[in-house]
């Protein structure tokens, strides 16, 4: 039995919390330069650029690459072999979102109550979301979602004769709502299958999966090119300017699901689509 101290897994989160709110993943920055060189439009193009230098400046004067520092949201992948020592762990993450917030000067953006609407002053409670598997690690993944892109994402609870030509309708409706709402260019996660609140899991953590990879079931991967070439072809385009890149990546899980169900949730992420992986 491997023993982690609580103390391990705050000073992480910290770390996490910063490290995500300045810097983008690799695949994220490639994804966004190989989009300014295919770029259409000359003005679409410019803010592409334009969105890589405001990257360069985050990354050189350690300032965050969006003022919507986000609510945190961590997958926490817990090993069984894994003792867990002096505290909670959910105390643990958010003690850790509480000081990476405070110590990076980060935006405090989450209210305590949905209607008072009172700021808890430090970002917390975080959004966490457990999951036991076999081995003695654990692995956080940790990303802050801003409400620009939250808040155009959408669950359409279709009906099992809607087939994949009714879920692909949906994505791209939920796309086409969106708009310049959600900060194109996008990264769309999808969800398909299970249940109402597990579609829309699946879909949020869609869009932690690296920007090119795609999934393994080959109707899937079919459907995650087809639905992308779709998006580009609506001209939205970046910051919802017109172009030929409105979306970066379309990610799509699917799960089991009932017989008289297809349950479809599109989580829309923005040009920043932030997140970093660790394992303790």
């Amino acid at each position: 039995m491997r023993v982690v101290n609580v103390e391990n897994l705050i000073r992480n989160v910290k770390e996490m919390c910063i490290e995500a709110n300045h810097f983008l993943t690799d695949d994220m920055n490639q994804a966004l330069k190989r989009a300014a060189d295919a770029e259409k439009s000359p003005l679409g193009k410019k803010i592409l650029c334009q969105l890589q230098d405001n990257l360069d400046i985050a990354a050189k004067d350690q300032i965050p690459i969006c003022q919507d520092t986000g609510m945190a949201v961590l997958f926490v992948e817990i090993g069984q072999d894994v003792h867990v020592e002096g505290g909670l762990i959910t105390d643990a993450v958010n003690e850790g979102v509480r000081q990476g917030y405070r110590e990076g000067y980060l935006r405090k953006s989450v209210v305590g109550d949905p209607i008072i609407r009172n700021n808890t002053g430090d970002n917390t409670p975080a959004v966490i979301h457990y999951d036991i598997v076999s081995g003695d690690r654990i692995k956080i993944t940790i990303a802050p979602k801003g409400f620009g892109s939250e808040n155009m994402s959408r669950i359409f609870m279709l009906k099992p004769a809607d087939g994949i030509e009714g879920v692909k309708d949906s994505i791209l409706t939920a796309v086409k709502d969106a708009g310049p709402n959600a900060c194109p260019p996008m990264v769309i996660g999808v969800g398909i299958g299970g249940t109402f609140e597990k579609c829309a899991l699946l879909s949020k953590l869609a869009l932690t999966r690296p920007v090119g990879e795609h999934s393994p079931i080959p109707y899937v991967s079919d459907m995650e090119r087809e639905l992308l070439e779709k998006i580009n072809k609506t001209g939205i385009g970046p910051g919802g300017l017109g172009g030929s890149t409105t979306a970066l990546a379309v990610n799509i899980n699917t799960y089991p699901t009932h017989i008289a169900g297809l349950p479809v949730a599109v989580n829309i992420c923005c040009h920043v689509n932030r997140h970093c992986v660790r394992i303790l």
